[in-house]
């Protein structure tokens, strides 16, 4: 029976135990989009996660949806970056950016040239972005062109090639939770009429082209994808999501790894196992009342060969030695905790001293 602290190796990346950190974004960057000796902390604290994901990272200038996200397209980041993974590294742990493109998510009060957000049509998302102003409603974005569409599968790839020099040990395309590529997969914000919308072959065709890109350009075996079948975030709705995600899932390249964040979608999740070779992590979630997922949940994901890993998001925040606190019974920072600590426990300082806080 496979445990959660059994290694393994997707791809290139080799993991001393089956818990994953999922990403989570947590708005610590420099406006510039630079990461911060916060991060390197932030980060190197989790360094005994099987693998770290990193909150969403925008590819481009264009792809930013929120207030101080962290970028990885241009040297300064990379420089900066570097300073991240050497942290992880070095306490042993391996650790891959996610590359998120936010899509029509912000505003233009975010950005130093007022652009408008973009995206597959000139559909505005439902809800308000936080912003210098206050909140403000999301705007009617911009639809990508061919050209601009084409633009921004490179703006992937240079992101991706800026990953591998900052560090990373492997990069995630963000193609979920309502930004850019769940976008164009969902048929509410994906009105187009040419190649890249209509019929659900022609949906899924960034999500593959963007992801086929980015495996060319620094290896399958360091790439990964995550996806949130049935995800209603940020104002999404998929349409027929068995069908959508029968024809995504086989037509991605091998991967490293394929991330699925499950939503009360059991089935899905148990069609995506099947449809899916490669390795497989879950991000679990199969009841309403499973939130937040427990270290018992995640063994029973193993235990039921859904995935060959779980990621798990509120415990590492709450928790930042969570592997050395599941194999120890606990005792387990709740995770409704974390806002009040802020995920940071400057604190610990020897990972085997479970149970001491600082008090934030």
């Amino acid at each position: 029976m496979t445990s959660l602290f059994d290694s393994t190796t997707f791809g290139k990346i080799g993991l001393a135990n089956r818990l994953v950190m999922a990403p989570m974004t947590r708005n610590r960057a420099e406006p510039s989009g630079a990461a911060t000796e916060l991060m390197a902390e932030y980060y190197a604290q989790r360094a005994s996660a099987g693998l770290i994901i990193t909150e969403g990272t925008q590819p481009s200038p264009l792809g930013q949806g929120f207030l101080n996200t962290p970028g990885l397209h241009d040297p300064e980041h990379v420089r900066t970056w570097r300073a991240v993974t050497d942290a992880v590294h070095a306490r042993g742990g391996r650790i891959v950016v996610q590359l998120m493109h936010s899509g029509r998510i912000g505003h233009p009060a975010l950005y130093a040239d007022a652009h408008q957000p973009v995206g597959p049509s000139p559909v505005a998302a439902a809800g308000q972005s936080f912003t210098p102003e206050g909140p403000r409603d999301h705007p009617v974005p911009h639809e990508l062109t061919g050209d601009e569409i084409a633009a921004t599968v490179r703006d992937f790839v240079t992101s991706a090639r800026y990953a591998v020099e900052a560090g990373f040990d492997g990069v995630q395309v963000h193609a979920g939770n309502g930004f850019l590529l769940h976008q164009f997969l969902a048929e509410n914000t994906n009105r187009r009429t040419d190649a890249y919308g209509g019929s659900i072959a022609h949906r899924i065709r960034l999500t593959v082209e963007v992801t086929e890109a980015v495996a060319a350009a620094i290896g399958n075996e360091r790439t990964s994808v995550r996806i949130s079948p049935a995800n209603t975030y940020n104002d999404i709705a998929e349409g027929d999501t068995d069908a959508l995600y029968r024809a995504l899932v086989p037509a991605l390249p091998n991967l490293a790894f394929l991330e699925v964040c499950e939503m009360v979608t059991r089935p899905v999740t148990l069609m995506i196992r099947e449809l899916w070779k490669g390795n497989l992590v879950l991000n679990p979630h199969a009841a309403p009342d499973s939130f937040p997922s427990t270290a018992q949940t995640a063994q029973q994901v193993l235990d039921e060969g859904l995935a060959d890993a779980v990621s798990l998001g509120a415990l590492f925040l709450a928790n930042p030695d969570l592997p050395a606190r599941i194999r120890a019974g606990g005792p387990f920072l709740a995770a409704d905790e974390a806002t009040y600590y802020g995920g940071d426990h400057r604190g610990y300082t020897d990972y085997p001293a479970l149970g001491q806080e600082d008090g934030r």
